[in-house]
């Protein structure tokens, strides 16, 4: 994007356990720009993404990404081109980081023609082959054997790229989760499975519903895998795991698990009320690890951007993300033609 170039030329309780030693490590302010920019895009995107299913612009299914965002652009800071992502139907933020633009994701959520998938696919089912992003999918785990069937075709072509699946902790208990893990060991394949472990699921934790749930990336030990948990609130930690993870991938040792523990700040979709959990622990997280203001205290620490330079960052990101939400519900309805096309036909 124009403005995130632009930005660029011109400059608790710990949760989770990570093989990083971030306490003289950072990224280079570049790069802390960057996810900043990135991060703050998704939280607005979303943000503006709920007040429109609040005003009923939105049908169907929502589920927001707010929390989480460091763990996708973290993985992104280490991707190549020709890398492939595929993701569970909390999907919007994964878009956006894959480069997306703003306008046809949320054209695409009010059902609109503009719309990724031409206004059919609405919030969880989007899809981008020229970005490499191959879905959101409504179907609990079903997105992971599709995503080292992505790996299959990337080693049988012989190049280096690899393919990242997202899903859930409570995703992590599904069969085909692990059907897979063991065809990705055998045939070594260029696959990262990344869980993305916000804690409840579609509303009961993980204590209660998971065994040995200290560690699901554990796992894939049994199946030769190895693991990582990482804090998913913290994108030097996300990229810091994704650079080994990818390198482990590229240089022909098969698949890789990253189990990032993050936490979402919203229900797990938007009629979820999400009263399994206080609001004192939600405003805690918040407080305390948060993705966003932990990069922007230490770009203002670092005298790498000043208080102007991100409210102006703020400002252009909330107008780009305006203009998005104008367009998506200005846009044309799609045609009733478009019921016959990218259906299967028989004979």
């Amino acid at each position: 994007m124009a403005v995130r170039s632009a930005y660029l030329a011109k400059k608790g309780d710990k949760p989770a356990k990570s093989k990083s030693d971030l306490k003289n490590s950072g990224l280079p302010a570049e790069e802390e720009l960057k996810a900043y920019y990135d991060m703050l895009l998704i939280r607005r995107f979303e943000e503006k993404a709920g007040q429109l299913y609040g005003m009923g612009s939105i049908g169907g299914f929502c589920h927001l990404y707010i929390g989480q965002e460091a763990v996708v652009v973290g993985m992104q800071m280490a991707a190549i081109p020709g890398d492939q992502v595929i993701t569970s139907y909390r999907d919007h933020g994964h878009m956006l980081a894959c480069g997306m633009e703003a306008k046809g994701v949320m054209a695409e959520l009010t059902g609109r023609q503009g719309g990724y998938s031409k206004g059919k696919g609405g919030s969880m089912h989007m899809f981008s082959r020229e970005k490499q992003f191959y879905g959101g999918h409504g179907i609990v785990g079903a997105q992971v054997p599709l995503g080292a069937g992505l790996a299959f075709a990337n080693k049988y072509r012989g190049n280096k790229n690899v393919s990242m699946a997202y899903f859930g902790d409570g995703a992590a208990n599904q069969g085909q989760v692990y059907e897979t893990f063991n065809m990705a060991s055998i045939w070594k394949l260029p696959v990262i499975f990344v869980i993305e472990n916000n804690r409840y699921a579609m509303g009961t934790s993980a204590a209660r519903s998971t065994a040995a749930s200290d560690h699901l990336g554990a796992r894939g030990e049994a199946f030769g895998i190895p693991s990582e948990q990482v804090d998913g609130m913290d994108v030097r930690a996300v990229k810091d795991a994704a650079d080994r993870a990818t390198e482990h991938c590229r240089s022909g040792e098969g698949p890789y698990i990253l189990e990032m523990m993050t936490y979402r700040y919203r229900g797990h979709s938007m009629s979820d009320p999400a009263k399994y959990r206080s609001k004192e622990e939600v405003q805690k997280m918040r407080e305390e690890h948060d993705p966003i203001e932990q990069v922007k205290a230490r770009l203002l620490k670092a005298n790498r951007a000043t208080e102007d330079d991100l409210k102006k960052m703020d400002a252009d990101i909330r107008e780009i993300v305006t203009a998005a939400a104008d367009f998506a519900v200005a846009d044309a309805e799609p045609d009733a033609s478009e019921l016959y096309t990218d259906i299967y036909k028989t004979a």
